[in-house]
């Protein structure tokens, strides 16, 4: 009789092991905590829960979150092809390993439901025979109920002891590069803050995940950066689609985020892990880039 291999990482079925998920292993499970949403929205409408007619309006959210991941059990196989017709060259098949998600996002005050993202994350192995010749990336694909469909690709991945997290700017731009009119962004300047939010996450909602580990010991750092554009040049990685009253309306043109998987050690010497993001999608009108940012700490269950 066969001897199975052991299961290292209860939860991960043995057709997906760690090593076959590559980075992503130890997001396999439940996820839960808080963070902070920042968004500016069309206003237009004197509806609720528009408040207009203006141009837009500042929405910010405290927040809860509870992010689940499941590892997909078996191997997704991509076919290569030959060189050319006929060729005995060419790209081998790949096998790609991944976990499904599902993200769902909460008002802290009111528990009003703000965001629900079904979606994948994949391994996927180098490619070095055939083009596009890169080395090992992921990918995650996500689902969004205004009617967004998320493409976004990794272009960095690395392992480090402790997170470096950078400011990241919430100010809109005028994608001519005009100044807007004086007092136009007022709203950003001193708005009503949610509990727990300070001013200075309205300008730099990563200062939120820089407090929030202020306190501890990060001996272990996984870090995914995947955005949906790449570099001039390079092969394209990822994109957005939107229904046509999303583009018209408050078009979603680009994502950014970066993932910092953390291992924290304890006082008594324990661990456990910990999941940071910072999320950057640009939503476009009247002209204008308007940086839609979220960020959040959460535990591993």
């Amino acid at each position: 009789m066969a001897i199975l291999p052991l299961n290292t990482r209860p939860g991960i079925p043995l057709a997906t092991t760690a090593s076959n998920l590559g980075p992503l292993a130890d997001l396999a499970g439940t996820w839960v905590g808080t963070g902070f949403n920042l968004i500016s929205l069309p206003d237009f409408s004197s509806q609720a829960p528009s408040t207009g007619p203006r141009d837009f309006r500042l929405k910010l959210n405290a927040t809860v979150e509870t992010l689940q991941f499941i590892p997909i059990g078996g191997a997704v196989a991509n076919r290569g092809v030959v060189s050319a017709p006929g060729s005995q060259t060419g790209q081998p098949d790949i096998s790609l390993f991944g976990l499904t998600y599902l993200q769902r996002v909460s008002d802290q005050v009111t528990n009003e439901a703000l965001h629900i993202e079904p979606g994948i994350w994949v391994n996927v192995p180098p490619t070095t025979v055939f083009p596009p010749n890169t080395g090992e990336t992921v990918v995650r694909m996500g689902t969004i109920p205004h009617g967004d469909s998320v493409l976004a690709q990794s272009t960095l991945i690395l392992t480090v002891p402790t997170p470096s997290i950078q400011p990241v700017s919430s100010t809109p731009v005028a994608v001519d590069g005009s100044t807007l009119p004086l007092g136009y962004l007022d709203p950003f300047f001193n708005p009503p803050l949610p509990p727990g939010i300070k001013q200075e996450y309205v300008a730099n909602p990563n200062q939120l995940l820089l407090d929030a580990i202020s306190a501890q010991t990060i001996v272990n750092t996984v870090v995914l950066v995947i955005s949906t554009t790449s570099a001039p040049g390079s092969t394209p990685v990822g994109g957005i689609l939107n229904i046509p009253f999303v583009t018209l309306n408050a078009n979603a043109t680009q994502l950014d985020a970066i993932f910092w998987i953390e291992t924290v050690q304890q006082t008594d010497g324990t661990t456990f892990l910990q999941l940071q993001y910072t999320q950057t999608v640009i939503l476009n009108f009247l002209g204008i880039n308007w940086p839609h940012i979220s960020v959040a700490t959460l535990v591993k269950q």
